[in-house]
């Protein structure tokens, strides 16, 4: 059996202020391209699906055509679940009467523990269970148990689905989560604070394969078929060299086979650029990305004016400008140094930098009888 793996698409999201719902919808055109020239038995989404819990109209008609492309046009059934940033209930609703589609959503606990079970010559019955994402809490009042942090309610979810398994199936778990020990991105909104919501990938190690969602580089932790398949597109400027892709699953009767990196492109990707501004802008016209979404990080030591306005001639989509080289001479040694110098020569930058030119002759000696004329004034 072969089905693809993918997480965190966070449909509606924005970054810096400008809406992503044009290139998530091209990333998940590619995803719907790929099913249709290689069929998979079923596509999976760990959780956040959406950005925020009342996702955006345009968010929603997004999904609502790529769910009609794959499960009414490719015939090819689509489990999910929600995600933290989801609202289980609203992404839930009228969940049943979906799955005569192919669409299945898991978005309470009840669902959970009962499995969409999918045949293929090759693998024979495989059950897909799907572990909405939860908190101690949710667990604690749900099952009655005693339960304090993340961990301790995935191995009660984990020992409770494990009592259902029928051992003539192969087991597939999708949960959105944060194992232990994985590396995480700027992107991804935390759990809780302190570390209780690491989870350990021992209650994992049951099934055959296990779908994970919420950490958005690929990666697995423990055991190869413990996976997260990462976001379908980068999130923050920390994951500018993070390759992004979806997980190809293959299972065969004996369980887990192997798993392959489906590559993804974006149509902007997300980098740093470092340098000087005049550095920076002579690049440009040899860089083959211009339109790229960039986090520009200036190396120069003075004052400049409106450097977004002259990055943006170049690069159109500058979306942060960080200055490290300004804070350099903060210290008392440097402000001494800067207190020294006169108005004059502090205007002549001024200008410098406004008119790209220097001042002539006859404009310095008019600045200069102004500013005696106002030290006149202020004695």
């Amino acid at each position: 059996m072969k089905f693809l793996h993918t997480s965190d698409w966070h449909l509606g999201r924005q970054f810096h202020n400008v809406s992503l719902l044009d290139d998530q919808a091209l990333i998940l055109q590619q995803l719907v391209d790929y099913v249709r020239h290689h069929p998979v038995d079923a596509v999976i989404v760990a959780g956040d699906i959406y950005d925020r819990s009342v996702p955006p109209t345009q968010a929603i008609q997004l999904l609502n055509q790529v769910v009609s492309d794959l499960c009414q046009s490719l015939n090819t059934p689509v489990i999910m679940i929600p995600g933290n940033h989801d609202g289980a209930a609203r992404l839930g609703f009228a969940a049943e009467q979906m799955k005569a589609s192919g669409l299945y959503i898991i978005s309470d606990f009840s669902q959970m523990l009962e499995p969409v079970v999918l045949s293929s010559e090759l693998a024979g019955e495989v059950a897909f269970y799907g572990m909405p994402y939860n908190d101690p809490e949710l667990v604690r009042h749900h099952f009655n148990v005693t339960v304090s942090t993340h961990d301790e309610a995935h191995q009660v979810l984990c020992e409770k689905i494990v009592a259902q398994f029928d051992t003539s199936q192969c087991h597939v778990l999708i949960s959105h989560c944060f194992v232990d020990g994985a590396i995480e991105s700027e992107s991804e909104r935390p759990l809780s604070i302190g570390g209780s919501d690491r989870v350990s990938h021992e209650h994992f190690l049951p099934f055959d394969y296990v779908a994970l969602g919420h950490l958005h580089q690929p990666q697995y932790k423990g055991e190869a078929f413990i996976r997260y398949s990462g976001s379908l597109m980068k999130y923050s400027f920390s994951e500018q060299h993070q390759k992004k892709s979806m997980t190809l699953v293959e299972l065969d009767k004996t369980g887990f086979v192997c798993a392959t990196q489906i590559e993804l492109h974006a149509a902007h990707e997300m980098r740093i650029i470092e340098g000087n501004l005049a550095d920076i802008l002579e690049q440009a016209a040899d860089d083959p990305r211009p339109e790229d979404y960039l986090l520009i990080r200036l190396t120069d030591k003075h004052a400049i004016l409106d450097p977004m306005e002259k990055l943006r001639q170049v690069y159109p989509n500058v979306l942060h400008i960080e200055k490290p080289g300004m804070l350099i001479g903060i210290d008392q040694e440097m402000s001494s140094q800067r207190l020294k110098r006169n108005e004059i020569d502090m205007f002549k930058d001024f200008f410098q930098e406004a008119k790209q030119e220097p001042l002539t002759r006859e404009q310095e000696q008019a600045i200069a009888t102004v500013i005696a004329d106002l030290k006149k004034g202020e004695e």
